[in-house]
């Protein structure tokens, strides 16, 4: 009868935890395909045709402001609660605190640098190109319309194109840019582009984004990662420059650990003089004999030298004289005793 416990899957997940970090044998990097050129392209493409039809005010700022005119808001209001706190996803530093999290545990568990600093790249170049757009084309709002129709360009806003849109394509894309298996990556990439499109629509319902602000942020995030494969190099040296310098400060601290020394007057131990190889056999020759059980027994130190027998052996002899020491007021056997002096007058 078999009585033992099948593991369950949450038992695998902490055996797979308990492992010790191990580098894989091969870490695929996406490299800059002609699929990947091709895609790039159409999205820089679709960038600049949002762009323009923007600056003409064409058929899209009319829906832009159709859209607002509808006020989503208030059209599903049970829903707004939820909508709350579901564009928080979109904030940059909840995602990236959350992201970095996660890809710093990969680091830890892979032995390599490569998934934080491919975020660190990821997140310099969102704030470059699209702070620059924002700056340079100067959108309004539609809280801060100034004229119905028009396309609020130049007017010294920082909604074109929508920050929130751009950093949850990057921020939850690069998890799939990472993924080490193609099963993974187009789970994460579908999972990446759901909770970005969710994030760009909430931002138009709140009423804070146009329509076409959504659009240009979806095509600034893409833009990132379809271009990240170019900095690769770059991430690798930037990851072999960190671990050279980690490596530096370890020896650094090794070598400036003091070194014990002797007090102020203790004996230098002096180091053993080398031997001739003669004297060298002579002496091994000596230990030999005296480790050997024929080897002369030595006489204690405190013996006089000279032969010595047994206590056995020895004749008794009678010593002459007594044996008690010599008294002054004392008087021997036989002798007359001295007159004594009388005391007194």
């Amino acid at each position: 009868m078999c009585t033992e416990r099948k593991p369950t899957r949450l038992d695998r997940v902490f055996a797979r935890l308990d492992r010790e970090p191990e580098r894989p044998a091969l870490i695929s990097v996406p490299e800059m395909s002609r699929h990947r050129i091709v895609l790039l392209g159409a999205t820089l493409a679709f960038y600049v045709a949002i762009v323009w039809a923007v600056v003409i005010t064409s058929w899209l700022v009319r829906l832009d402001w159709q859209v607002m005119f509808f006020r989503p808001y208030q059209q599903w209001s049970e829903i707004h609660a939820f909508v709350d706190y579901y564009v928080v996803l979109g904030q940059r530093g909840p995602t990236a605190v959350m992201v970095a999290a996660w890809l710093g545990w990969r680091s830890w568990r892979q032995h390599t640098l490569r998934p934080l600093l491919a975020l660190g790249v990821s997140l310099l170049l969102l704030n470059i190109t699209v702070g620059a757009a924002k700056l340079g084309m100067g959108r309004l709002g539609p809280h801060y319309a100034t004229s119905i129709g028009s396309n609020e360009m130049w007017l010294g806003g920082d909604i074109f194109p929508s920050g929130h849109t751009a950093n949850a394509v990057v921020t939850w894309g690069i998890l799939a840019y990472l993924a080490s298996t193609p099963r993974a990556r187009r789970w994460l990439s579908a999972l990446s582009a759901v909770t970005s499109l969710g994030v760009g629509l909430s931002t138009v319902y709140l009423g804070t984004h146009w329509l076409s602000d959504v659009l240009l942020g979806w095509a600034a995030g893409l833009l990132i990662l379809l271009a990240l494969p170019w900095f690769e190099p770059l991430i690798t040296r930037a990851e072999t420059w960190i671990l050279d310098l980690r490596d530096r400060v370890r020896e650094r601290r090794t070598s400036s650990v003091p070194v014990p020394t002797a007090p102020v007057g203790a004996p230098v131990p002096l180091k053993p003089r080398p031997v001739p190889a003669d004297k060298e056999v002579a002496a091994r020759e000596a230990a030999a004999a005296a480790h050997s059980p024929r080897a002369t027994v030595h006489q204690p130190a405190y013996l006089a030298p000279g032969p010595h027998t047994a206590r056995a052996e020895r004749t008794p002899v009678t010593p002459a004289g007594s044996r008690r020491p010599p008294h002054t007021d004392r008087i021997t056997r036989g002798s007359a005793p001295t007159a004594r002096p009388l005391a007194g007058g």
